[in-house]
């Protein structure tokens, strides 16, 4: 953990005084084992970063008196769209979508994806927010990726899909594309990219997503497994300024 999240329910009325009582103050506690006075990171969910002061502590609680005085870090100017993954999978995703600030993961279905995936309690919108806080408590980032669901491929693909991109580009990897990512420099503007599961996506899926925006391209002459293939594409670029 290298920044605390706070929420404003942490916070003492009207005051920038914050009270830790659970995880955090654990980890605060038996890892970081700060003394009065001694400064640590911090940033409120969903706004800004900074510093807290501590101002007590003892076996149970830790006060803090926080400022905050640095913008949230920059997002990255990939959003992905991802077939969902194996259930074992998809939490370390789901942290490697958040420590890079992706700001919207789309989740959607494809037809080498098993429909018991869909009944995962992965999916439940706590755990995907704890998996998600996980990435930012390690990547010192105080802002959500918005994580949405699509259980059906072709109205996603043909209603929705191109209402996403807007103006940005579209990309969706295919082991048969003729162009690497690298060769197109997809990193070079803000896109939107497609990413598929374990044996990638079916030839039809392919086609109808490149008859409406998408191009398509190849991660290299080796086969990935999902979670490296996320990795690859979102190290082609960084995030946004």
């Amino acid at each position: 953990m290298n920044i605390i999240l706070l929420q404003t329910q942490d916070f003492l009325n009207n005051s920038n005084i914050a009270i830790i009582r659970d995880y955090r103050f654990t980890h605060i506690f038996k890892v970081l084992n700060p003394s009065i006075g001694q400064s640590l990171k911090v940033g409120l969910l969903g706004g800004d970063c900074g510093y807290g002061i501590v101002e007590s502590i003892d076996s149970q609680v830790i006060k803090l008196k926080v400022f905050l005085n640095e913008s949230a870090p920059p997002r990255h100017q990939f959003d992905i769209v991802l077939a969902l993954p194996r259930p074992k999978m998809l939490r370390k995703i789901l942290r490697t979508i958040a420590e890079y600030g992706v700001k919207n993961l789309h989740l959607i279905n494809s037809a080498r994806v098993e429909k018991s995936y869909w009944q995962s309690p992965l999916l439940q919108p706590e755990k995907i927010h704890d998996a998600l806080m996980a990435g930012m408590e390690r990547s010192n980032d105080t802002l959500m990726t918005n994580v949405h669901l699509h259980k059906r491929f072709r109205p996603f693909v043909e209603d929705q899909l191109s209402h996403l991109c807007a103006a940005r580009n579209c990309w969706i990897t295919d082991m048969k594309a003729d162009k690497s990512a690298i060769e197109l420099d997809i990193a070079s503007t803000p896109a939107v990219v497609l990413i598929g599961p374990e044996g990638g996506f079916v030839p039809f899926e392919v086609e109808l997503a490149t008859s409406k925006i998408a191009r398509s391209i190849h991660l290299g002459t080796r086969v990935l497994s999902v979670d490296t293939a996320v990795t690859t594409v979102l190290a082609q670029a960084l995030p946004s300024t």
